[in-house]
């Protein structure tokens, strides 16, 4: 599921975003949720994630740079692409990392060869983060935000760096498969991130932040060399 978000105050400019928007992402077998905004205030205001954000430079109110800027300070990780009809704008876009500009009025030969560029760089993101689906929100984790993985009875439990907590229903050996090699299964019910190993003694793994992971005596002798193995390579 790719979520869009167009901000612009013309329609005639939104639709035309929208409707490309949305047919790109069709051929590509894509599901896509597409939410649309005609001013940076509106934009500010809503707090579900947004994957792609089609935002337009001089709208009245609050212009999309200034937008931007709020939008990055409080977080937002998506793909920005910026609308405008002044090219010189581009340079100014790198402050606030977009993605690419598309100069006003906006062809379909390169909104699709902006999109094919971008959705690349999608999927090679996607390689070194975790695609979580609770119901019917799904969220983009980068692996590195996750210290530790817990399951308890159906559910996982993914500790982060921030401290937050999130739980969905998955199965710990499909989740094994989907991490990569910084992550290590010492336990049944648990899978480590090394990067947030702070020491190993007498089975237990001592993590950042101060939680104590066991490791099983079947894990404990592969455990050791796969901490050798990881400072290797760091």
């Amino acid at each position: 599921m790719i979520r869009i978000a167009v901000c612009d105050d013309e329609k005639e400019m939104s639709d035309k975003l929208s409707a490309l928007a949305s047919g790109f992402f069709r051929e590509k077998n894509m599901e896509t949720v597409l939410v649309r905004f005609s001013c940076g205030e509106d934009l500010l205001r809503y707090d579900a994630p947004v994957d792609i954000l089609f935002l337009d430079i001089q709208m009245k109110g609050m212009d999309g740079m200034e937008t931007a800027r709020k939008l990055r300070k409080r977080g937002f990780k998506g793909f920005l692409v910026f609308i405008t009809v002044l090219k010189e704008m581009v340079f100014a876009s790198f402050e606030v990392q977009a993605y690419d500009y598309l100069v006003k009025p906006v062809k379909e030969r390169q909104f699709k060869k902006t999109m094919e560029r971008l959705f690349a760089s999608m999927q090679n993101a996607r390689e070194a983060n975790l695609l979580v689906q609770k119901g019917y929100e799904s969220r983009i984790l980068s692996q590195d935000e996750i210290v530790f993985c817990e399951i308890i009875d159906r559910k996982v439990y993914l500790h982060l760096v921030s401290l937050e907590v999130i739980d969905y229903y998955e199965r710990i050996d499909r989740l094994e498969k989907k991490l990569d090699g910084r992550f290590f299964r010492c336990h049944r019910s648990y899978l480590i991130n090394l990067k947030y190993l702070k020491s190993y003694k007498n089975g237990t793994a001592y993590m950042e932040g101060g939680k104590e992971i066991p490791v099983s005596r079947l894990r404990s002798k592969e455990f050791s060399g796969v901490i050798l193995q990881y400072m290797k390579n760091i």
